[in-house]
């Protein structure tokens, strides 16, 4: 079967074409970070102009890489998201489910972020633990199975991309600030400022990055009134804080939940220096989607659409959920 997959939670307009038989056939991506710069962050009604815009053509394009001319259901992000553009993706998909007469499966957007390493050519097999990171999450989650999610840890504040974020907004690096910062800690010493490892010899795996973000901003401030701040050692000693936390606690929990395995996903996940430090410290495996799926993109949408088939439904009812528990989804009828 052919799933066409749909992502309009917030910046980026992913469309993708899953066949489960033959796996990923294609797919194709608009950013809209050009539109939000100027604002210094995503602007939701420009937004979603822009996934209605974008959407229709794109969906053109991938069927036509893909030489079909319908799909037999269509995925959708549903939720978590800017309700607005839920909606345009939503409305999308239950539309030209009517126009094709094809089902519908609504998905869970950080379940398409923790199934995105499904589409490598060695998968990780249940159960793993999945470290989400984003710009709007933090989370280690145990999964057992599809649909089995036990979340054990998330941030009692600021997400670690939105620390990144704000992070480079302090050292004038623009929008979007993450990759920006990551870039410019390369030519950083990342022990130049002893920032704090927030939450680290707390028990449980819980997150806090809104002391680390302070504390960096009266670092920044006092080396600014002395005319020493070295932006690049700034960047560097964040990243390695934040990294160090997001390892630690990522190993603490799966030696605790006795997991072999890690996922890490997310925009987040595409962090070098994450990568290498949880790939060296944990005794164990450790998968990631490809760095063009790191993002949100349709492919992790229409995978997970592709996983849970049985819960397609005639497209009848827009799905838009701003916030959704993901330890509140259920494991697809299937696989029971």
């Amino acid at each position: 079967m052919n799933i066409l997959g749909i992502e309009t939670s917030c910046d980026e307009t992913g469309v993708a074409l899953y066949s489960t038989e033959h796996g990923l056939v294609a797919h194709a991506l608009h950013s809209q970070v050009d539109l939000h710069a100027v604002y210094g962050g995503v602007v939701p009604e420009i937004a979603s102009r822009d996934h209605i815009r974008m959407l229709l053509p794109l969906i053109q394009q991938v069927l036509n890489e893909a030489g079909i001319e319908r799909p037999d259901a269509i995925a959708y992000t549903a939720g978590p998201g800017l309700v607005g553009a839920l909606m345009v993706g939503g409305g999308m998909a239950n539309g030209l489910g009517l126009a094709w007469d094809c089902r519908v499966i609504p998905v869970h957007h950080m379940e398409g972020h923790l199934l995105a390493p499904m589409l490598e050519d060695e998968p990780p097999e249940f159960p793993f633990l999945a470290l989400l990171v984003s710009g709007g999450h933090t989370m280690l989650v145990a999964v057992r199975a599809l649909g089995d999610y036990r979340v054990l840890g998330t941030t009692l504040d600021d997400a670690v991309g939105e620390a990144f974020d704000k992070t480079a907004k302090l050292l004038d690096l623009g929008y979007p600030g993450g990759p920006a910062l990551a870039a410019l800690a390369e030519d950083g010493n990342d022990g130049a400022f002893a920032f704090p490892r927030p939450m680290l010899n707390k028990p449980g795996f819980d997150f806090s990055f809104s002391g680390l973000k302070t504390a960096v901003m009266l670092e920044v401030r006092k080396a600014q009134a002395a005319g020493t701040l070295c932006r690049a050692d700034v960047a560097a000693s964040f990243q390695r804080a934040a990294v160090d936390t997001l390892v630690a606690r990522s190993i603490k929990a799966a030696e605790a939940e006795r997991l072999q395995r890690i996922v890490v996903a997310g925009g987040v996940g595409a962090n070098k220096l994450l990568r290498e430090e949880i790939s060296a410290r944990f005794d164990g495996s450790v998968y990631y989607p490809r760095m063009e799926f790191c993002t949100d993109n349709g492919a992790m949408i229409a995978i997970a659409g592709a996983l849970r088939l049985a819960e397609a439904r005639d497209a009848d009812e827009i799905k838009a959920q701003a916030r959704w528990s993901l330890a509140s989804l259920d494991v697809p009828q299937a696989t029971q």
